[in-house]
């Protein structure tokens, strides 16, 4: 398990124990320190747990690193075990932080990455346009994020390497196809240029928002993978709940 964090370049990024020894020796950054500032003091609404899940090399550290840091990761190795950060957005006017578990894809690690899905509230499920192995494999790790994770995870389907097409071994008809089968939503995505990267976490957040407002999450279930956060102002409630409540307090 991961038990060290510490901050990197913006205060408001937590980075997980593969980051550690790499960022404990930097002092504050010399540039943007009032907007870091402004960020951490955002009230956050909600905190959701996701997960990004799928074979090796099909870019999910480069996704992770591109939505945080917004640049590409140009010495990306294979994922060993998990890897973390976190990153406050703005969803329709709610404050989100997403506490993010980026899992290996490789084979010998499934059996420690496995036990990180329990109470996750989202996913990217990523395949590489450019292999059709990576591809294939998506109903094993579709299968997994079913069962290990919340028995309601919002997940969304990441085509990555997009600015890649010439190599294109994936099309898009096909994949937009698996996603309508499996109820999940849909996105090319390139971790290089940036394309699609933050609308994929926005999207799948925004879902799980919705589901809150319908009722269809609760927050306040255990394993939810959803915690109200810091500003705890409990608006989005289920309509039966909203209804009973003020059904007691009127005496009816």
């Amino acid at each position: 398990r991961i038990a060290l964090s510490i901050n990197s370049r913006c205060p408001s990024v937590r980075l997980g124990h593969q980051h550690y020894r790499r960022h404990r020796g930097e002092g504050p950054p010399p540039s943007r320190t009032q907007q870091a500032q402004r960020a951490c003091a955002v009230p956050r609404d909600f905190l959701f747990k996701f997960l990004v899940i799928g074979n090796a090399g099909t870019g999910k550290s480069c996704l992770l690193h591109q939505f945080i840091e917004k640049k590409f990761k140009d010495d990306s190795n294979h994922t060993i075990g998990v890897e973390f950060g976190s990153k406050i957005i703005n969803v329709g006017g709610k404050y989100v932080k997403l506490q993010i578990w980026d899992t290996a894809g490789q084979e010998r690690f499934r059996s420690v990455t496995r036990s990180y899905y329990r109470g996750a509230a989202g996913a990217l499920l990523v395949y590489d346009i450019t292999s059709r192995e990576t591809y294939n494999a998506l109903t094993n790790w579709l299968t997994d994020a079913r069962m290990l994770a919340s028995q309601n995870i919002v997940i969304i389907l990441c085509g990555n390497k997009k600015d890649l097409d010439a190599d294109r071994e994936v099309t898009f008809l096909e994949a937009s196809r698996f996603a309508q089968e499996n109820e999940l939503m849909f996105l090319e995505t390139s971790a290089l240029t940036g394309e699609n990267v933050e609308e994929a976490f926005v999207q799948c957040a925004r879902k799980i928002l919705n589901k809150i407002e319908s009722g269809e999450l609760d927050p306040e279930r255990m394993g939810s993978g959803i915690q109200y956060g810091d500003a705890a102002l409990r608006q989005l409630r289920s309509p039966r709940r909203a209804q009973a409540q003020s059904a007691q307090e009127c005496g009816c």
